[in-house]
């Protein structure tokens, strides 16, 4: 193929091709596909269609843009979308100069913005977590079915995706695990669940399921009314309602059970090694963010310690016992 000729587009699709060749996850094939497509509507909208128009200039440009980009609320992307942005045009460029669709990489000088860590927004008190539990109706087989979902993210961590991948045999209740397939990086690991999460698996299996199953349904554990398995976007939109529809004067999804779980279990004194592996961190220093939001233990020392901590001043050593 005639380089010279080679559309942006044309390269973009060449790439995905490539990553999906290579294995890449399905996530970040549908990731790296919207934040390349923004690239190249941008860089078409200022008559760079071909290949040999990308040049540091226009990513530079590009990452120009960006910085000065405002959200919908005025406000401009934060640095962490910012790099989001960046990272995979920075691996598109990288792989165009390896495969001799460019001469130079135009992305090699390319400076990053520096990475934010963030502490969760949200967290659940484990009263709030029983509110949110109680809102399905598990009268109907997709009432139980959702009852079961919610006892089971909160009880695994469980990422969406890991979740609806669930299959039929890929719990062990004797074990008190279960087997999550592929989670994120391609790694399957054992994850513990709880006897309550268990229970609730087992009524769904003999009570619900069987009225959702429309024939042949591949052995996923969750259906749909329909008998399909789910998608993430659905687990999103269900995990929502039910934490609105539980009017505890907090937001969130899927995500928010993985967040309390974490944090509930380093406060009640979990190794921060131990949650690492439930939750499949590959680093340790992204599990040790949730240290930063479990302060009960903190707030303890800090009651019993400092001077100034009560109401009422503390006796000093050497002061008659009133």
């Amino acid at each position: 193929m005639n380089t010279d000729l080679l559309t942006l587009e044309t390269a973009i699709a060449r790439h995905l091709a490539w990553l999906k060749a290579h294995n890449y996850a399905e996530a970040t094939l549908e990731t790296r596909a919207w934040v390349l497509g923004l690239f190249r509507v941008w860089a078409e909208a200022r008559s760079a269609e071909r290949l040999d128009a990308l040049t540091p200039e226009l990513v530079e440009r590009y990452q120009r843009h960006l910085s000065q980009q405002p959200k919908a609320d005025g406000w401009p992307l934060a640095f962490r979308t910012q790099r989001a942005r960046l990272v995979p045009l920075r691996t598109f460029c990288r792989w165009l100069r390896r495969e001799g669709l460019l001469a130079t990489n135009p992305a090699e000088d390319i400076i990053m913005p520096r990475s934010e860590q963030h502490l969760p927004k949200t967290i659940l008190t484990s009263g709030e977590v029983e509110t949110v539990l109680a809102g399905p109706d598990v009268a109907t087989p997709t009432g139980l079915r959702d009852r079961v979902i919610l006892e089971t993210l909160y009880s695994t961590g469980l990422r969406r995706r890991e979740l609806i991948r669930l299959g039929l045999g890929d719990t062990d209740p004797e074990r008190g695990v279960l087997l999550v397939r592929q989670g994120k990086g391609h790694k399957d690991r054992f994850c513990p669940i709880g006897e309550r999460a268990l229970a609730w698996i087992k009524k769904y299996l003999a009570d619900a399921r069987p009225q959702l199953a429309r024939g042949p349904d591949g052995g996923t554990l969750f259906l749909t009314e329909r008998g399909g398995p789910l998608t993430a976007k659905y687990m999103s939109w269900l995990v929502t309602g039910y934490i609105a529809a539980a009017d505890i004067g907090k937001t969130g999804s899927c995500h928010l059970f993985r967040h309390t779980l974490a944090t509930l279990m380093l406060e009640n004194g979990a190794d921060v090694r131990f949650v690492q592996a439930m939750l499949g961190h590959a680093c340790l220093q992204t599990t040790q963010i949730y240290t930063h939001v479990s302060i009960k233990a903190l707030q303890e020392v800090h009651a019993r310690t400092h001077p100034a901590a009560a109401l009422a001043p503390r006796p000093k050593p050497g002061d008659p016992t009133p």
